[in-house]
C-alpha cells in the first residue's frame, strides 16, 4: 500500500549515492532514480542496503539527505525507498530528474480523449 501523502514523479536520471555499511566504511555508486516526491525517492541499485541506514543523494547543484525505509531485491536489481530527513525535500527548482513524469497529468489526458472520443480513442 502506497502510504505517501504527496504525489509520486516517475523518473529516470543517474545520480551519485553514498552510505556507510555496517563496518562505518563509507560506500559510494551510481543508482538509477526512479521516482520521487517531496519527501523520498525510489531507487535502483545493484547491492542491498540494510534499513534505517543514512543515505545521500548527489545531483549537481545538491543533496537530499534521507534514510533507507525499504530494500527488496526485484529481477534486475535491489530498488531502495529514502524518506527524506526533516528540511532535506526535493523540488523541481533545484532538481529537475533527466526523465521526469507526473502520473496524474497522464490519467487527465487520458480521461479528456474518453470525453471527446469515447472508449475507442484507447485502441487507437
Amino acid at each position: 500500500m502506497d502510504r505517501r501523502i504527496e504525489p509520486r514523479m516517475l523518473c529516470a536520471d543517474l545520480v551519485d549515492v553514498q552510505w556507510r555499511d555496517q563496518s562505518g566504511r563509507t560506500r559510494r555508486g551510481v543508482a538509477n532514480l526512479e521516482d520521487i516526491s517531496l519527501s523520498g525517492a525510489c531507487l535502483q541499485v545493484d547491492r542491498p542496503v540494510p534499513l534505517g541506514t543514512g543515505f545521500r543523494i548527489s545531483y549537481p547543484n545538491g543533496e537530499l539527505m534521507g534514510i533507507v525505509k525499504y530494500c527488496v531485491f526485484r529481477e534486475i536489481g535491489y530498488f531502495l525507498g529514502i524518506e527524506f530527513e526533516p528540511g532535506s525535500r526535493w523540488s523541481q527548482r533545484h532538481f529537475r530528474p533527466q526523465h521526469l513524469l507526473d502520473p496524474r497529468r497522464l490519467v487527465g489526458r487520458v480521461t479528456s480523449r474518453l470525453k471527446t472520443d469515447g472508449p475507442q480513442a484507447l485502441i487507437n
